[in-house]
């Protein structure tokens, strides 16, 4: 081959390069292109995935809404409706009164010598008490038992003389007048001692002494209060149209906030024939045995009078009762079959009932129920009428007819 010249070689090598670089971009632009096939495939691919699972959550939502919700039954505690024996009481408040008390007081003034009693403490009858200084008055004793003793003998010899004839009649009355006196002289010397000494009338319970050894005192300075407390009044009242129930003998039952669950029996012994004015009421006397000392005297108490009738009550406990202005009500617990499901439920039914006296966490119900039926004891403010639900006693308080409920 011939030799190519210089310049010839230099505009090919031009033209090679150009070529090149024309070609080039046409390379770039077909690689751009086949990153982005990828991409769009990636996108599209989430976006069927989000189609499919916004429909899976619309289908269930729409049968959410088609399918009508049930609430599950409700847990509650029952009662069964109760007959019992109830005999009818006559209630009233009243206070507890001693059937002896006294307030011993000094009947002389004097100097307190001897107190012989303890705060608090008991005595019998004719126990000393106290005593007060009566030096001044045993020796008044003394020169008054030696005037009696002179003038007796005087009187023994006036009448042996009168005997005799040698004085006459008058000389022996003179003589006689002046002895009695004498007598009646010491005995009121004697009195006086002995008033200075004060003995319990009754047998009872001291209370807290007013007075100490040493103290002066007047006539009538109260000492200390004695009262017997076994046994004790109860002083209560009813309306006047009770009067026709009420005699005496009837059972009467007395219970104190002081002492918690205790009951005292005991018997009605007094009704006041007058009525007063003011209340219309009639003022009643009961008799309690307090053996233990329990009750004092000024102590408030809750009286029931019991009427010799017996009478057949329905009761249930006071909170299966929805009290409300329109009227009181119960829920009672029935079965009712279950169409879906061919079983039996226990479902609620509301009942409005006439309600009469409480007695402990009973009340009674004059209209509404019949014995043995099912009622729901505990928890009915949250109940409505339909309503399924399950029975659950084992946590539900037991109603008593005289609760004890714990001081916390």
């Amino acid at each position: 081959m011939s030799p190519v010249p210089c310049g010839a070689c230099c505009l090919n090598l031009k033209k090679d390069q150009l070529m090149h670089d024309v070609a080039k971009p046409k390379i770039l632009k077909g690689n751009v292109k086949s990153k982005r096939k990828p991409l769009w495939l990636a996108i599209a691919g989430i976006a069927v995935v989000l189609f499919v699972l916004i429909g899976i959550k619309a289908g269930q939502i729409s049968k959410m809404m088609h399918t009508p919700m049930t609430m599950p039954p409700t847990t509650v505690s029952s009662a069964t409706v109760q007959a019992s024996d109830w005999a009818p009481v006559l209630s009233s408040v009243g206070s507890i009164s001693p059937v002896q008390g006294a307030v011993i007081a000094a009947e002389l003034g004097g100097t307190v010598s001897e107190v012989l009693f303890q705060n608090g403490g008991t005595a019998k009858k004719g126990d000393v008490l106290m005593r007060l200084d009566t030096s001044s008055e045993t020796a008044q004793l003394h020169t008054a038992e030696a005037d009696v003793a002179l003038a007796k003998a005087d009187l023994d010899r006036a009448q042996d003389l009168a005997k005799r004839k040698v004085i006459s009649q008058s000389e022996l009355d003179s003589a006689d007048s002046k002895y009695k006196q004498k007598a009646g002289t010491v005995d009121n010397m004697r009195s006086m001692i002995g008033k200075k000494e004060l003995h319990a009338p009754f047998d009872g319970q001291l209370g807290i002494r007013q007075v100490n050894v040493g103290q002066t005192i007047n006539a009538g300075q109260l000492v200390v209060a004695l009262t017997a407390l076994d046994p004790v009044f109860v002083d209560f009242a009813l309306p006047q149209q009770n009067l026709s129930k009420l005699k005496e003998g009837l059972e009467v039952r007395v219970h104190s906030d002081a002492i918690a669950g205790a009951e005292f029996k005991g018997t009605l012994s007094a009704i006041n024939p007058m009525v007063d004015t003011v209340t219309r009421n009639v003022t009643l006397q009961a008799t309690l045995e307090n053996p233990k000392r329990v009750l004092r005297p000024g102590m408030f108490v809750k009286v029931d009078v019991v009427l010799p009738i017996k009478e057949k009550t329905l009761v249930v406990p006071g909170s299966a009762i929805s009290y409300a202005p329109f009227g009181d009500s119960v829920f009672i617990i029935e079965k009712k079959k279950n169409e879906k499901t061919g079983k039996e439920d226990q479902v609620l039914r509301q009942q409005f009932v006439r309600i009469g006296e409480a007695r402990g966490d009973f009340v009674a119900i004059n209209d509404g129920l019949k014995a043995g039926q099912t009622v729901v004891s505990t928890g009915v403010f949250k109940l409505r009428n339909g309503m399924e639900v399950t029975i659950n006693n084992t946590l539900a308080p037991k109603p008593q007819l005289n609760p004890n409920p714990v001081d916390s």
